[in-house]
């Protein structure tokens, strides 16, 4: 697995919020839904994110913005503009004074907003469930970041522009796993800038000692690892090793590895139906009753907890 597929492993839309907005200025939208992750894709006109805390951006026909939940950030065709509606978690609508919107503005298959010739048209694409490894990309990234299109020629954009007013068999699923390549294809551009400021264990992949342990690591966590093990490896001591890896990463060897197996296992409980005992094994614990110590210690909830929240 190389760095960034590391990184990347976690994008995985299941029933994403997606939909096309068309308008016409002057147009505001505050939201407020607490997704994790939402990608916004400027297909015509201009549009201004601005966000609660932190610098605004500025779109043109071409860009796009990754916004990290779960803090509020309006968009509009000036910063100036008041909101004519609130996005609430669930996909909820309403006008600031609340009242719901619902309906008020559809204009067809996902597509939402004045009138469908508007002069600003943009594509959106949330994640509306928390996944583990998920959190690991989410604590990679900004608030806010963007790309325009002289940094990038997103070939996925005539396709998911046709796509996301289809109302065919299976179309949500199509939907997700364009969105899950956006994403990736975004942010592949993205780490590849310096201001990135990529978190210190996809940085240490570049070491030629830590970033072998971290693979070694990633690729088979049900392995029965230890650091003398590792050491071995890597062609180091244990004492260099260790240290070595804690400057780098922030965090011993055996540390990273237990909340690496954890964060696999929150994900697996969460998109299969495997049990509980089967997960433990496939990410290194001998038994069920180990996962489920280890995970609560570190989540709060039992393995089953977990999975029935996110069923």
């Amino acid at each position: 697995m190389d760095a960034l597929a590391g990184l990347l492993e976690g994008p995985r839309a299941r029933g994403a919020f997606m939909i096309r907005a068309c308008f016409d200025p002057p147009w505001c939208i505050r939201v407020e839904d607490r997704a994790p992750l939402t990608v916004m894709l400027l297909v015509r006109g201009d549009a201004w994110i601005t966000p609660d805390k932190g610098e605004r951006l500025h779109l043109r026909a071409g860009d796009l913005a990754i916004a990290r939940g779960p803090d509020p950030y309006t968009c509009a065709d000036d910063p100036s503009t008041p909101p004519q509606a609130v996005i609430l978690p669930g996909a909820e609508c309403f006008y600031p004074d609340g009242r719901s919107m619902k309906g008020t503005m559809d204009l067809g298959v996902r597509t939402w907003g004045a009138r469908l010739d508007g002069s600003m048209v943009m594509l959106i694409g949330t994640y509306t469930m928390h996944g583990e490894i998920n959190g690991r990309l989410l604590d990679a990234l900004p608030p806010l970041l963007s790309l325009t299109s002289d940094e990038w020629a997103c070939p996925l954009t005539p396709l998911l522009t046709e796509e996301i007013v289809r109302d065919e068999p299976g179309q949500e699923v199509v939907l997700d796993r364009l969105l899950d390549l956006l994403v990736i294809a975004a942010l592949r551009v993205w780490f590849s800038r310096p201001e990135a400021e990529a978190p210190a264990w996809y940085q240490a992949l570049a070491d030629p000692v830590v970033g072998r342990v971290l693979r070694l690591l990633q690729d088979d966590p049900a392995h029965p690892w230890t650091v003398a093990s590792l050491a071995m490896k890597a062609g180091v001591s244990r004492a260099a090793l260790a240290r070595r890896f804690s400057e780098l990463v922030g965090e011993p060897p055996m540390t990273y590895l237990t909340g690496w197996r954890l964060a696999l296992a929150a994900d697996r409980l969460r998109d299969s139906d495997d049990t509980i005992g089967a997960i433990a094994r496939q990410v290194g614990y001998g038994s069920a009753f180990a996962l489920s110590s280890a995970f609560k210690r570190v989540y709060g909830v039992s393995p089953q907890e977990h999975r029935t929240r996110n069923a």
